[in-house]
């Protein structure tokens, strides 16, 4: 089923110009140098899916591959030359067995299992949506220099983004890109700061700059929307109020019309940050079809590395990459998971898999901030993911109001964002709380304009507020514990270093 992070327990080929894909690393589809070693004799056709093949990133081996992939029967839709990653279309059901026996090449898999284009019926779960009446009822109680809808954001001062813009709103200079469902960006929150230079739609695997086609269509999820505007949602007077409202925001779509958000477009959105000079991106999803991508099977195998390349990349060019860590209340430091939803766009079955072998991407790769969600009470939320040693930091993702009550005038435990149409609405999940560690994150990059990604990191990890483990973590109240956190306060596995602090990214 498609994922985003948001938890439902809460009911909750164009061509690009000779200039873009030379600064993106992309080399012309037609290969033109022999392969180093023939692959096997092209089998007999099959569904038509994508592949990523990776490759030494020599320009010798990247011809030669490419030649060899034509000759597998199939078909170079992009290459990212700088990591040496190839997305390919094949209806050749041998495809990956014989490409991965060409020399230079380190691995290949499909990124999918249902054929181009992937259908889904599954439902992503839909926003709690503000009504005209609640909009204006909190407008009623906001105070003077709050936007109409601050009051219902208990979020904000759960991370001190209230004290922080009393000193600054963050700099127009930074931009964070959300790499998501797409981002409506005509939204009277999210139009006064957008990026339209640093937006795209990755879908294909490749860039698409046509103008707006980083936007969602009506029927596809409102989720990267109300991520932009917890990021960036401008201080205007309007809606609500984003924990770093003075930088920019961009969207990169890579989640299909079905929700699925595929390792090639995943690649893609990585690379186009990369290039544009994103501060930070934010990454409220996994790499579908497979939740836990093992690196004993040979295909998924490939998936991590080709994601893997990519977001080091960003980090190398100064990107630092926040994700979240999921909503199944798995403890991601044990060693053994069941997992029963992939592959999610075929037939899933119950894997038990390792996390210290398979991983959830991109929140468990190398660099990238692992975010988990809290409440309004400060407590883990009942669906984050934990673990220690994996978690760096935690944030507000919201949860059931029954479990964690904000104080009034806030009246829900969710997250309220805006919604495309003009709207606004609650949502819950890790994939709330990565924004507010993107905000968090960027009002750092606005303090420390030269900072390296790593110091940025380093900062946001070393700002954070240390949060004791809870003892015992029983959210429910039942008297029965619901999960065992291990770890010192300024370090553990609900929490990792402490919850964001927006006010030290500004003073410190």
């Amino acid at each position: 089923m498609p994922h985003l992070r948001s938890s439902r327990r809460l009911a909750l080929a164009v061509p690009v110009a000779l200039s873009l894909t030379a600064s993106l690393g992309l080399l012309p589809a037609a290969a033109s140098a022999a392969p180093l070693t023939a692959p096997a004799a092209r089998a007999a056709d099959g569904p038509n899916l994508a592949y990523v093949v990776n490759t030494r990133t020599d320009h010798r081996t990247i011809e030669s591959v490419r030649a060899a992939i034509g000759e597998a029967g199939g078909t170079v839709v992009a290459t990212y030359g700088r990591i040496g990653v190839i997305v390919v279309h094949s209806s050749n059901p041998g495809f990956a067995e014989a490409i991965r026996k060409v020399r230079g090449v380190d691995s290949a898999g499909a990124t999918r299992n249902a054929p181009l284009p992937a259908q889904s019926t599954t439902d992503v779960g839909a926003p709690q949506v503000l009504s005209a009446r609640q909009v204006a009822a909190a407008g009623a109680k906001a105070a003077d220099g709050q936007d109409p809808l601050e009051p219902l954001q208990w979020d904000l001062p759960a991370i001190k983004a209230d004290k922080a813009h009393e000193r600054t709103l963050g700099s127009p200079d930074v931009t964070v890109a959300v790499i998501d469902t797409g981002v409506d960006d005509t939204h009277p929150d999210i139009a006064p700061n957008f990026d339209r230079a640093a937006s795209a739609n990755c879908v294909s695997g490749k860039p698409d700059t046509t103008d707006g086609a980083w936007r969602p269509s009506a029927s596809e999820s409102p989720h990267g929307t109300h991520v932009a505007g917890e990021i960036a949602g401008a201080k205007n007077g309007v809606g609500i109020t984003g924990v770093a409202p003075g930088v920019k925001v961009a969207g990169i779509k890579v989640a299909n019309p079905s929700g699925y958000f595929y390792t090639e477009a995943v690649v893609c959105g990585f690379m186009w940050a990369a290039e544009h000079h994103v501060d930070v991106t934010n990454n409220s999803y996994y790499t579908d079809p497979w939740y836990f991508n093992c690196t004993t099977d040979p295909g998924q195998k490939a998936l991590v590395d080709a994601v893997t390349r990519a977001s080091r990349y960003a980090e190398s060019r100064g990107t630092v990459n926040v994700a979240a860590a999921g909503n199944e209340s798995y403890d991601l430091a044990s060693h053994s998971i069941t997992d029963p939803v992939s592959p999610n766009d075929g037939t899933p079955s119950d894997r038990v898999i390792d996390p210290h072998k398979c991983y959830d991407i991109p929140t468990q790769l190398p660099g990238v901030v692992t975010v988990a969600a809290t409440g309004a009470k400060g407590l883990k939320s009942s669906f984050s993911n934990y673990g220690l040693g994996v978690i760096d930091i935690a944030a507000p993702g919201g949860d059931s109001t029954a479990y964690q009550k904000p104080e009034p005038p806030a009246t829900s435990g969710q997250i309220l964002g805006p919604l495309p149409g003009g709207k606004w609405g609650y949502m819950a999940g890790t994939s709330m709380a990565t924004p507010h560690v993107a905000g968090v994150a960027a009002l750092i990059k606005s303090t420390h304009p030269h900072a390296p990604a790593a110091l940025v990191k380093a900062l946001l990890y070393a700002e954070a507020d240390a949060t004791a483990c809870p003892d015992p973590y029983d959210i429910n109240g039942d008297g029965k514990v619901d999960a065992v956190c291990e770890g010192p306060r300024n370090y553990n596995g609900f929490y990792g270093w402490g919850t964001a602090d927006a006010l030290a990214a500004v003073t410190k």
